[in-house]
């Protein structure tokens, strides 16, 4: 039996590769990856961008995503990668998809993808964690307890059932910040992707398993950076307050520096 293939002429190819840095902001943080790609796909039909789409009887526009932040934080490094099938000018492409999408959806800067593909530069991540309520004494001894330990295994509720796994491989760097009050700790922690994720909520929960720490309101999270892990552990010492969220360049990704990120509502 033959396969059936589709009647007309092929889709045209992908000429042009861009990857947009994005971020999430306020209220989005507690939508769903799944939402945030519908809304992509929505505002790229009404900024006209000129997608590559897919061949057979189900053609879809050629996006990848990477990296996604977990639902409930908000992040200024989030990354997608278009395929278009004309060549754009990047800057005109981020003006007009940033106004076509949502507000706290902010296109941050579109550049020409080239070299390494996306998803392999994205080793690592830079996370702020606001902890209201807790003190800068409390979280430092808690952060402190947390480096020394050789081991902190954390459970995670799967589709599979409880996963166990060790929060403190993936995490390579661990401070608070000048910026914390008695009345607000803030955290700075750099952690590797690895598989199974690490993920902010893991390493709170290894901070209440060392130290006994448990935030009395929900903390507040934000992805300040990912990237080529070198990169992002580099920036660490010399930049203790501040992000540098990684898109373009044929081996790295590298975006616009971000200060002082507005925290979720």
């Amino acid at each position: 039996m033959v396969a059936k293939t589709p009647d007309g002429p092929a889709p045209p190819p992908v000429v042009q590769r861009v990857r947009v840095c994005y971020a999430k902001r306020g209220r989005l943080r507690f939508t769903s990856h799944r939402d945030i790609q519908r809304a992509f796909e929505r505002a790229l039909r009404r900024a006209e961008v000129p997608m590559a789409y897919s061949a057979g009887f189900s053609p879809h526009p050629k996006i990848s995503w990477a990296g996604a932040a977990p639902t409930g934080t908000a992040s200024e490094a989030e990354y997608v990668e278009l395929g278009l099938s004309v060549t754009v000018d990047p800057e005109r492409l981020r003006r007009d998809l940033d106004e076509a999408l949502p507000p706290d959806l902010d296109v941050l800067e579109v550049v020409e993808a080239t070299g390494v593909a996306l998803a392999e530069q994205l080793e690592a991540s830079i996370w702020r964690i606001e902890l209201p309520g807790v003190s800068d004494a409390d979280a430092l001894a808690a952060v402190g307890a947390f480096t020394a330990a050789e081991r902190v295994e954390v459970r995670r509720m799967t589709k599979n059932g409880v996963r166990v796994f060790d929060a403190r491989e993936a995490v390579l760097e661990f401070a608070t910040l000048d910026g914390s009050t008695p009345a607000c700790a803030i955290l700075r922690v750099v952690v590797r992707h690895t598989t199974p994720a690490v993920r902010p909520d893991d390493v709170l929960t290894g901070l209440g398993e060392v130290a006994g720490l448990v935030p009395p309101v929900p903390p507040r999270v934000t992805r300040l950076a990912q990237g080529p892990l070198a990169q992002l552990v580099a920036d660490v010492p010399t930049a203790p307050d501040r992000g540098a969220s990684p898109v373009s360049g044929p081996t790295d990704v590298a975006a616009p520096g971000v200060e002082n990120p507005t925290p979720g509502d």
